[in-house]
């Protein structure tokens, strides 16, 4: 597998929504926010390609006023999982940030996601903090966070 990893751009729009769409069953971000997202000078997209098309995608968010980035989306195409997609992903969003001035990326993720608190585990994060009812369903988000400069 010959995996690009680059920014988003306009074009990659109706792919995002279909791997979206596809990966998630609620809380999912609509077409809007992907468009004014994948434009937006506070946001770092990635997105992973392989002979043209688009496997997968991240998105963190940051804000001027801090130093702490926030994994906010990661989705891979369902029959792309466990090729390494998204780690890949996240170490895209996790050097873009480093390289603005990030020192810190945080997330929230499903209690109930095993394969992506272990992805995250293996990848350095670590658990801090809880969320009850955090998400459309009443699950709860389990909050991790890593630095950024320990590499």
């Amino acid at each position: 597998m010959l995996l690009d990893v680059r920014p988003a751009v306009p074009e990659d729009l109706e792919a995002l929504v279909a791997i979206e769409n596809a990966a998630f069953s609620g809380d999912k971000l609509s077409e809007r926010s992907l468009r004014r997202l994948t434009s937006a000078g506070t946001a770092i997209v990635g997105v992973a390609e392989e002979q043209g098309k688009v496997l997968g995608y991240a998105l963190a968010l940051t804000r001027r006023t801090s130093g702490v980035a926030r994994l906010y989306s990661i989705a891979v195409a369902p029959e792309e999982t466990g090729k390494g997609v998204a780690a890949l992903l996240l170490h895209y969003v996790e050097n873009a940030a480093y390289a603005r001035g990030f020192h810190t990326m945080r997330l929230e993720v499903r209690s109930d996601n095993q394969v992506a608190i272990r992805l995250y585990e293996k990848m350095g994060y670590r658990g801090f903090a809880r969320y009850e009812n955090y998400y459309h369903d009443g699950m709860s988000a389990l909050r991790y966070q890593k630095s950024l400069g320990a590499r």
